[in-house]
Order: C-alpha cells, then sequence, then structure tokens
C-alpha cells in the first residue's frame, strides 16, 4: 500500500463521521425551512432561529464523535440519534395532519410557560407521533446493529440498557430545549413551532452527547472500557 494513502478504516471513519451528521443537520433544516413564516425570515428573525439550531446540532454531532470515536463504519450512538430523528420527524408529518400547523403552534405557546414535568406530560399528550417515532426508531437501533454488527448480539442486554438511557436523555433532551428555545424565540418575536422544534432537535442531540458520556465515564471509572457503546 502507498505510504500516503490512509488506511481503508481510516477513509470509511472519516466519511461517516461526515456524512451522517451532515444528514441530521440537512433533515433539519428542511424541517424548520418548511414551517417558515415567511414575513419573521424576511426580518431575519427565523432565519436565526434556523442558524442556531443547525449550529447546535452539528456541534452535538460533532462532540458525540469526539466522546465516541469510531475507527470504522457508523458508531451504534450515530445509529440511534439516526433512527430516533427519523423517527420524530415521521411522528412530526403526522402530528401536524391531524393537529395542522395552527394549533401546534398554540400548543408550543402554551407549553413555554408551563414547567418542565408539565411541558413534557403536555408535549407527549398532543404530539403522540413525535414522541412515539423518536422512541421506535432508537428501538430500531438494536435489531440494526444485530445486523449490521454480528457481535453485538453477545451483548444484547447491555445494549438494551444502553439504549434505554439513551433514549431517556434524548426525551429529557427534547422537552428541555423545547422549554429553553421556545420561550427565547418567544420573547424575540418568533413563532413558537419553530423554536420548540429547534429546541427538541438540539436538546435530543446534546441529550445522546450527554448519555453516551455518562455510560462512557462510568465504566471509565470502573477502570475498562464499555464494550459496546
Amino acid at each position: 500500500m502507498n505510504v500516503n494513502t490512509p488506511p481503508y478504516w481510516m477513509v470509511r471513519s472519516f466519511g461517516s463521521a461526515t456524512f451522517t451528521p451532515a444528514v441530521l443537520v440537512s433533515l433539519v433544516g428542511i424541517t424548520l425551512w418548511s414551517i417558515r413564516q415567511p414575513a419573521s425570515l424576511t426580518e431575519g428573525k427565523e432565519l436565526a432561529v434556523i442558524l442556531i439550531t443547525l449550529a447546535a446540532v452539528a456541534l452535538g454531532c460533532a462532540a458525540l464523535t469526539w466522546v465516541r470515536p469510531q475507527r470504522a463504519g457508523l458508531s451504534p450512538p450515530h445509529i440511534m440519534l439516526s433512527l430516533g430523528f427519523g423517527g420524530m420527524l415521521l411522528g412530526l408529518l403526522y402530528d401536524g395532519a391531524h393537529a395542522g400547523p395552527a394549533r401546534l403552534n398554540d400548543l408550543c405557546a402554551q407549553s413555554a410557560a408551563l414547567g418542565f414535568l408539565d411541558s413534557l406530560k403536555l408535549h407527549m399528550e398532543f404530539l403522540p407521533g413525535m414522541h412515539a417515532g423518536m422512541l421506535a426508531g432508537g428501538l430500531l437501533a438494536i435489531p440494526s446493529l444485530r445486523l449490521l454488527r454480528a457481535h453485538c448480539g453477545r451483548y444484547l442486554c447491555s445494549l438494551w440498557a444502553q439504549n434505554l438511557m439513551c433514549s431517556g436523555w434524548m426525551l429529557i433532551g427534547m422537552t428541555a430545549g423545547a422549554l429553553w428555545f421556545s420561550r427565547w424565540t418567544l420573547t424575540s418575536g418568533e413563532n413558537a413551532l419553530s423554536g420548540m422544534l429547534g429546541g427538541m432537535f438540539m436538546g435530543m442531540t446534546w441529550g445522546m452527547v450527554l448519555s453516551v458520556a455518562l455510560y462512557r465515564g462510568f465504566f471509565a471509572l470502573r477502570g475498562g472500557p464499555p464494550r459496546v457503546s
């Protein structure tokens, strides 16, 4: 092999570490652009919401790659985050079709004034598709990993435990991000729906980062690296 040619696993790692975040950021951008308010966009307010969300999601994906480096292919957290994003977006289509943008916007404005638990309850009651889709997407990571990596079947219990922890942190992040960002955007004169969704995307990404960091930190304190994460 030519000494100037990088090893194959480095090429695959670089590709997966850049392609997957690029897809996720693109999906977030398309979603927020599709629900934009043209008048606010002209004033630059909605554009700021979109750009802040994209930057936060991209930084979260970069942090996830740093916390959980992968020599080749996609890491399990990237697979789970990608499937969770996909399920969340499919659920959003379901919720939007049943409630409509105007009602969802009113819901987001209402939840911004609530506490964390009340807001979580309201979101899960009126946005069931988004939450069910995110959780279902995370669960699909288990059979997906078994197809991509045969050895993962040996650590199925550990995978389930980590999957549930990651799903829980993503759910917490979705609600916390939605509360914080929707409040900020409402005070800036923005529509509540874009702020809530932007906060959910950011919170979900950083919830995964925090979950993986805690998981790997726990094993580091025990003196041994995690076998799956």
